[in-house]
């Protein structure tokens, strides 16, 4: 059955949106189709309405969150010009229509979901670099130009007259855009009832004008009495796939469950001891994890532009920022409502389908709140700075930084569960609940493909568990867990990412991402499986103003 992706509305807006990007003579010349075996595609994301109770929130504060949403449609028209050369509006209105809301979810011709492959005719691949750097800029020669700027997480790469490459910082590249952004976060500044989050914003609104974004960092990391939240300006570098090194536009719009976040209070005092207990040596565990670090529950009321592109993030730990992390820790943000809506209308369907029935009882929405929350916590965990002068492991590693980041997070926080649970600080359910329900969470973030860093991390860790017998699988195709090897395979992969980490091991990351970084035949019929079952790979969202009655 097709499913209707997103309502009209914010599909109109997308179409009205202005591009500062030229189109290209291609887009000029022709309109565009699906490619062949493109259609089957379409129907993958299911709809979830992103609402909540903004009853309790004052009417100034019911008006800072439209504002917020207004500067998030312009973090959303931005992600547009990173993740695309070419003309947004050229390109949906000359898309066919059936094809169009596909085109939308995806900020242009390929297929997020499904290795980056162009669904539409007249495309190649897509640039690893997107527009980030020069099309046909190879990595020596970005590797050899001097450039001061040219690592830094807020510059373009271009070319000048002379064809040779330049650096262009977000500020200047979209300084009208970025100004009217900046705007709108102090018209919310002046709304604010927490003074901390005003400072934030104000903050974050001088940020986008002069492209440091370490004090408003710093500033977020302070706040602990607002009820609204923004995430927004250019945070992560999964869209760069060249180096890892530029960020991308986006923004959530959040507001903070105060109940659930009172539960989650208690689990951030554990972390230096859970640093300490990590297995591997003690070389690779010296940090100290901020002590700083904060657990809150929201629900989101809107998502732009990274984040909402394809997959849907459901938790966040931010800021990445490494000098950030050791003074003031993270915050961890766990989006409640998008949460659940993955629950329900995926991970519980894709349990029916492989998950032996015995084990079926174990999938649980604690469980599932408990594995995503300290995925993110788990961040703050291991080493930030390789040990043999190599930079920062996210330098060290360049392009495959954020997959195994991924991987540590998850395999971590696992780890935790097990050690809090253990420990009678995690009390509900039982220690199988968390182990079945993170392999069911396998099979979900696999489907989000090789160029999903959280994809080919899940890639990498089911491969390594099946290498370790950390389950079986029947002739009927469905899987149960070995709690004891499963275990094993925990620690032992723990140590390996770890050290590759504190090693900046560049190559052997790159080894471990070839082989085991695959979809092995077997494992691409039993997702086939999900697929003719009618189980969506991910959510979209319909939202905004008028959703939310404002």
């Amino acid at each position: 059955m097709k499913k209707t992706l997103f309502s009209l509305a914010p599909l109109a807006l997308i179409l009205m949106a202005c591009s500062d990007s030229q189109p290209t003579n291609n887009e000029a010349a022709q309109s565009y189709e699906l490619v062949a075996q493109a259609e089957q595609r379409l129907d993958i994301y299911t709809p979830y309405q992103l609402q909540t109770d903004l009853s309790h929130l004052s009417s100034n504060q019911q008006e800072m969150v439209g504002l917020l949403i207004d500067a998030s449609q312009i973090m959303d028209n931005l992600f547009w010009q990173q993740a695309f050369s070419g003309h947004k509006e050229e390109l949906l209105r000359k898309t066919e229509e059936k094809a169009r809301q596909f085109t939308a979810i995806n900020y242009g011709p390929w297929d997020r979901l499904n290795n980056n492959t162009p669904f539409l005719t007249g495309f190649g691949d897509k640039p690893e670099g997107a527009n980030f750097y020069p099309a046909d800029m190879s990595k020596a020669e970005f590797e050899s130009a001097d450039l001061a700027d040219k690592n830094s997480l807020y510059t373009l790469l271009r070319r000048d007259e002379q064809g040779e490459l330049i650096t262009e910082p977000y500020s200047e590249a979209f300084e009208d855009s970025l100004t009217q952004a900046a705007d709108l976060l102090r018209q919310a500044a002046d709304l604010a009832e927490s003074q901390d989050f005003a400072k934030y914003l104000r903050l974050r609104a001088d940020a986008f004008l002069s492209n440091d974004y370490q004090p408003s960092d710093m500033a977020w990391m302070e706040m602990t009495d607002n009820d609204v939240d923004v995430v927004i300006g250019p945070i992560e570098n999964y869209e760069d796939h060249l180096f890892g090194y530029k960020t991308a536009f986006e923004s959530y719009v959040l507001i903070k469950d105060k109940a659930w976040s009172q539960r989650l209070a208690k689990y951030a005092e554990y972390l230096p001891q859970l640093q300490q207990g990590l297995p591997v040596e003690s070389a690779y565990k010296a940090e100290v994890p901020g002590a700083n670090a904060q657990l809150n529950a929201y629900d989101a009321v809107y998502y732009a532009g990274h984040s909402n592109a394809g997959s849907k993030t459901i938790a966040i730990n931010l800021p990445n920022d490494e000098q950030v992390q050791l003074e003031k820790g993270t915050r961890r943000l766990q989006l409640k409502n998008a949460m659940q809506a993955k629950f329900d209308k995926i991970l519980l369907p894709i349990s029916e389908q492989l998950m032996v029935p015995e084990q079926r009882e174990n999938i649980t929405f604690n469980a599932f709140f408990a594995n995503t929350m300290f995925h993110e916590v788990a961040h703050g965990l291991g080493i930030k700075n390789t040990l043999n002068d190599k930079g920062t492991v996210r330098s060290a590693l360049k392009e495959h930084a954020s997959a195994l980041e991924e991987g540590k997070a998850d395999i971590l926080g696992l780890y935790m569960v097990t050690q809090l649970f253990e420990q009678g600080v995690l009390a509900e359910g039982e220690l199988e609940d968390y182990y079945t329900t993170f392999m069911a969470s396998i099979f979900r973030s696999v489907r989000f493909g090789a160029s999903s860093a959280h994809g080919k991390a899940n890639m990498i860790r089911f491969n390594y568990f099946a290498d370790a017998g950390a389950f079986q699988r029947n002739e009927q195709g469905q899987y149960a867990i070995n709690m004891k090897k499963m275990r094993e395979a925990m620690n032992s992969l723990s140590e390996k990412i770890l050290t590759l980490q504190g090693d900046g091991d560049y190559k052997g990351v790159a080894e471990l991402v070839a082989t085991l970084g695959v979809v092995s035949p077997q494992l691409k019929a039993d997702l086939d499986k999900l697929t003719d079952a009618g189980i969506p790979v991910d959510v979209t969202f319909e939202q905004g103003k008028e959703v939310l009655g404002l």
